[in-house]
């Protein structure tokens, strides 16, 4: 049976799955059929499912609902209040929930506070969605995303950094050294 915690003031309906060392803080609810890995946080007031899958090592911050048909990979980050949507022509009178559309974050992408994800997108491997932009189409690998629909203004590494390249059109992480070169318009890793 796995060891995860949840404050006394939330709500884990049954048919759930949450890995090892997840924690789930105050006024939060999980709903059912819902699969949440180990080493997951989830912040106060959040709302997970129902049939939501999430990776392992995701932190969701404070007031972020999670709705069906988000998949979210491991070690993302969701900053405080972004927010997800699921249909994309919502009527209070029309039932479309046959009509969800599948939004996916890739292995260890970033979310900014604020941040609205219009549904139906995938946003790639270790991108970075700065505060307050709205993603309204798919987001590249490393991009760096901000605005008012969201723009590519840069690239940023695995480890989050802004990649300045030399006149050969290579970078180098100060975190790590890995080298980072755009082809084809796609970040790449130099192996070496």
């Amino acid at each position: 049976m796995a060891k995860f915690f949840a404050h006394k003031s939330s709500y884990v309906d049954e048919n759930v799955n949450i890995g090892d060392d997840t924690k789930i803080w105050h006024f939060s609810h999980i709903l059912s059929g819902s699969n949440i890995g180990t080493n997951c946080s989830f912040g106060q007031n959040c709302v997970v499912g129902p049939k939501v899958n999430i990776g392992n090592g995701v932190k969701v911050q404070n007031n972020i609902s999670i709705y069906e048909g988000v998949e979210i990979e491991d070690d993302v980050f969701l900053g405080p209040s972004m927010v997800f949507t699921n249909v994309t022509n919502p009527r209070a009178f029309i039932v479309r929930r046959k009509e969800f559309k599948k939004t996916v974050l890739k292995k260890g992408c970033s979310i900014g506070a604020n941040v609205t994800i219009v549904c139906g997108v995938t946003i790639g491997e270790y991108a970075l969605i700065g505060s307050g932009t709205v993603v309204n189409k798919d987001v590249k690998p490393y991009a760096l995303m901000v605005g008012v629909p969201a723009k590519q203004i840069g690239w940023v590494s695995k480890a989050g950094n802004t990649l300045k390249f030399d006149e050969n059109g290579m970078a180098i992480d100060s975190f790590d050294n890995t080298k980072y070169k755009i082809q084809n318009d796609n970040l790449i890793i130099i192996e070496e």
